[in-house]
């Protein structure tokens, strides 16, 4: 019964969103050109991160790292049979999400012992380079491969392996500026289900949730500092400001912690554990509170942060994400209350932000992802249909349907210059059409 309760306690995201190989392992990675690419394309007819447009999604959770495109007026007339695909690509297991800056999309993928990091044309899918290095695959449960998703600044992009490889690679042509194993740098053991945060950046550091909170210099690698040791969470860094600080907001293993981005010292902290060790979700800041997901029967919490501690505002069961992070729009928070391995009951939920009082719950999508374009809920199933759903909370309203992909589909996908992205568990990446007005 324990293992079927562990079943698919995969972490994402980010889950958007993320320990290591023997030491000469991450050596030996290596930027493959296009031209020796054998992967065919299918072609039918407010940021922290900078240089970001409106047709960026330069990292986990886009622009504003918060699941939201604001750009655009996105229609509701959809084609009957299905949105018009322009590429498909296989880029090999996994479940890291898409970013895309210029122009270029960036992905991962494991295949045959290796993970590879994808720069692609985001408009045709052509392949500009690759990076390979060895790394297990870690299929506990789920079918594997990495889950963090990587982080474009400025010319140079931040990726992490499912065991701890954590690379600085030029945008250009793939080629390593700087490289760390995470293991041993950090001391840390590996998580059971791999490392998955994706980096954070902040003016100059590189910050990652990977049983420790550690801010490296993001132009050379040298470590900052480093708080001490937790058990890994599978979420990502959240931040926020408070007289005169910017403050790091992280679900670990252990609980809800709160440090300051300048040392590194740990400012507040809050218990929050889950029975499988799987918090998976990223904070969501709403001014001085700091909401927070966990599945397996945990529940959610809201936290006011008021002078260097966090107090309850609510506590309990009404929305209980297991991996996919819900999304704020106008005063409600929408997510997926359930577990992956019981998905026929996982239901798509509105939440008062303020309140925590449940307003409307909707079965049918499993244990999908979601995010929020031009105010309306963009859903992905975890069959893998596309679906436009009003985010409001008079009701459940669908909009608009597609077919978009098959099998397994936990990660959220992105949009990007008109086009939807998205990827399932085995590795097809797919880009679509989106019907604008």
């Amino acid at each position: 019964m324990r293992t079927q309760n562990r079943v698919m306690c995969l972490l994402l995201v980010l889950v958007a969103a993320v320990s290591i190989v023997a030491s000469g392992m991450i050596s030996a990675g290596a930027s493959i050109a296009a031209a020796g690419d054998s992967s065919q394309v299918v072609s039918v007819s407010v940021a922290d991160t900078t240089g970001s447009t409106s047709a960026d999604w330069p990292n986990w959770g886009g622009p504003a790292h918060d699941l939201n495109l604001r750009q655009g007026t996105l229609s509701t007339e959809w084609p009957k049979d299905r949105l018009p695909v322009a590429w498909t690509r296989d880029i090999g297991i996994g479940f890291s999400s898409m970013s895309v800056v210029g122009g270029r999309m960036m992905a991962m993928g494991h295949v045959d012992g290796n993970e590879q990091v994808w720069c692609l044309d985001a408009e045709s899918g052509e392949v500009h380079w690759k990076h390979t290095y060895p790394c297990r695959l870690i299929d506990n449960l789920h079918e594997g491969g990495p889950c963090s998703t990587p982080t474009i600044d400025g010319n140079l992009v931040y990726t992490l392996g499912k065991e701890g490889q954590l690379f600085c690679l030029k945008m250009a042509d793939g080629s390593v500026v700087w490289q760390k194993d995470l293991q041993q740098d950090l001391g840390v053991k590996l998580p059971e289900w791999g490392f998955s945060s994706s980096a954070r950046i902040l003016g100059k550091q590189l910050i990652l949730e990977a049983g420790r909170v550690v801010s490296y210099d993001k132009t050379n690698g040298v470590k900052l500092w480093q708080t001490e040791l937790h058990d890994a969470g599978y979420g990502s860094v959240a931040t926020f400001d408070d007289q005169g600080r910017t403050l790091l907001a992280t679900l670990d293993c252990n609980g809800l912690r709160i440090v300051n981005s300048a040392d590194g010292t740990e400012v507040a902290f809050k218990e929050w554990k889950s029975p499988y060790q799987t918090n998976s979700t990223t904070p969501i800041i709403i001014d001085d509170t700091i909401f927070i997901s966990t599945g397996y029967k945990v529940g959610c919490g809201m936290f006011r942060f008021r002078n260097d501690s966090l107090e309850p505002i609510y506590v309990n069961h009404e929305m209980r994400n297991h991996f996919s992070n819900s999304v704020l729009q106008d005063g409600h928070f929408y997510g997926f209350d359930g577990d992956s391995h019981s998905s026929r009951n996982v239901m798509l939920t509105c939440l008062e932000a303020a309140t925590g009082k449940s307003v409307w719950k909707q079965r049918g999508l499993g244990c999908g992802s979601l995010m929020i374009v031009d105010g309306r809920l963009l859903v992905l199933s975890d069959q893998g249909d596309l679906v436009l759903v009003e985010a409001s909370p008079s009701g459940y309203k669908e909009l608009a349907r597609s077919p978009f992909l098959e099998g397994r589909c936990w990660t959220v996908p992105i949009v990007s210059s008109g086009s939807v992205y998205g990827r399932n568990a085995t590795g097809k990446l797919v880009c679509a059409g989106l019907p604008w007005k």
